[in-house]
């Protein structure tokens, strides 16, 4: 098969999160329990109505453009995008065609052609067994941003990590819950082939690829379609410009309908809404944008590497904000050292400790299993040499259960560890006369048999003698 070169650009349109719809006063809740509650004549398009542009959207969007490093729009327009559908009650969708509120930009390496704000479309319910399709117009009208990447994506996973930091970037700023399950945040890819030796420039035909509700289901209707798209040239066959469907059961690209260009759109600016220059308005302002800009993910993941935070840790730790959080409550102030014995203890111990107890909602943000303070208490005894790492563990343990002071848990424990060497001396020979199979293996040079003594020594000393002094008794005793 001959060489071919993918070329992927990617749409992805997101919800964004505001009181109400984009031009009308119903509420956004597009997930409400019962159909067609938040729904008014404006957003059912009936006669006469007028819309009004939802100025929270223009400034989620904007906040987005700035914190990728975009061009924000000084001129602004909205323009009617017509196509007629039953999920569609005024025949148009309301969108930017010509002036978007965002241009440019970067992310992951991969530039940005522009975001625009549009209004999202209702809801289709069907039914197969009735065969029988019912409209749900909660979600018409709901502010839907639209971001469009240059077709400069080379593979699924570029695609795969573009998409998964552009849904942190949104939780982050809090404009939308990017949600793709729920269908807040919605991925198409735009997928063709050339070959290697094309001329520079050249493009092969595109493919649009929707229904795509996960990341992961993204990746693999991406690599289905170059596959059958390379698989077409090398039979000498065309690829066809349509839109293409992704069967997560059969695990294919399918045919929907021939893709339509603009021009089939008919764009022109709305006569009912006013064109914004947006230079004008103080809100949208850059300069009072970046006041309310929290830490973004990627620099979030720089500080906690720059740290020494290993890249799985600090990835958990970007990704649920929760954990993130919390690490950064008990390390601050610290060295990165203690950041990292802090983070070592949260990674493994504590993580295990929620997923034990089901201790935390991730999504309602329910509290740590661990208090900060108690956690820094049990850091500090761990750096002070006040007790071993197992019984750090132990401590975590109680705390979690019933919040207690982890000083007193340790107190009344006996897990203090102990300094008293000839104690240490006593609990030393006496394993070493339960064992005397393990002392041979480790005379005859079995270094795992020192690490069996170490361990019935703790266990004898309940976690609370110094590994490293009983080490070094053991290896003394046995040489």
């Amino acid at each position: 098969m001959a060489a071919y070169q993918p070329t992927i650009g990617l749409e992805i349109h997101a919800e964004l999160k505001t009181q109400t719809k984009m031009f009308c006063r119903s509420k956004n809740d597009p997930f409400a329990s019962e159909a067609n509650v938040h729904i008014c004549p404006v957003c059912m398009a009936h006669p006469g109505t007028l819309p009004v542009i939802n100025g929270e959207a223009i400034r989620h969007v904007l906040k987005v453009g700035l914190a990728l490093g975009s061009s924000l729009a000084d001129y602004t327009e909205f323009d009617r995008k017509n196509y007629f559908y039953p999920d569609l009650p005024k025949g148009y969708q309301l969108s930017q065609y010509e002036y978007p509120l965002v241009s440019g930009g970067r992310l992951r390496d991969v530039e940005i052609t522009r975001i625009h704000l549009e209004e999202d479309t209702a809801s289709s319910i069907h039914d197969e067994a009735t065969g029988t399709t019912v409209i749900d117009y909660n979600r018409a009208g709901v502010p839907l941003m639209e971001l469009v990447t240059e077709p400069v994506i080379t593979s699924s996973k570029q695609a795969g990590d573009f998409a998964r930091e552009l849904q942190l970037l949104l939780r982050y700023l809090g404009v939308s819950g990017a949600n793709m399950e729920k269908g807040e945040m919605r991925v198409e890819a735009n997928v063709s082939v050339r070959r290697a030796d094309s001329p520079t420039g050249e493009l092969g035909t595109k493919v649009e690829i929707k229904n795509l509700n996960s990341f992961r289901a993204m990746e693999r209707a991406v690599e289905y379609e170059l596959k059958r798209q390379e698989e077409l040239l090398e039979r000498g066959e065309s690829v066809v410009q349509e839109t293409r469907g992704w069967d997560e059961g059969k695990q294919v690209t399918f045919p929907q309908r021939v893709k339509e260009g603009s021009a089939d759109y008919r764009y022109f600016p709305d006569p009912d809404l006013p064109s914004l220059k947006l230079s004008e308005i103080d809100a949208y302002a850059a300069s009072n944008l970046r006041q309310d800009m929290p830490e973004l993910p990627w620099e979030r993941r720089s500080r906690y590497l720059s740290l020494g935070i290993n890249v799985e840790d600090a990835e958990a730790y970007i990704r649920d904000t929760v954990l993130g959080d919390f690490f950064d409550a008990v390390s601050e102030g610290t060295d990165a050292e203690s950041a990292r014995l802090a983070s070592n203890y949260i990674s493994n111990d504590l993580v295990n400790l929620i997923r034990d107890t089901d201790a935390r909602d991730t999504e309602t943000k329910a509290e740590m299993p661990v208090s900060v303070d108690n956690f820094k208490k049990i850091m500090d005894m761990i750096r002070a040499k006040k007790i071993s790492s197992r019984a750090a563990k132990d401590l975590l343990a109680m705390t979690a259960a019933d919040g207690s002071d982890p000083e007193a848990l340790a107190s009344a424990h006996d897990l203090i560890q102990k300094d008293d060497i000839k104690q240490l001396e006593d609990v030393v020979e006496t394993v070493l006369e339960q064992n005397p199979g393990v002392v041979s293996d480790f005379k005859a040079g079995k270094a795992a048999a020192l690490e069996f003594l170490l361990g019935q020594c703790m266990k004898a000393l309940r976690g609370a003698g110094d590994p490293n002094v009983l080490r070094q008794l053991l290896q003394s005793k046995m040489t």
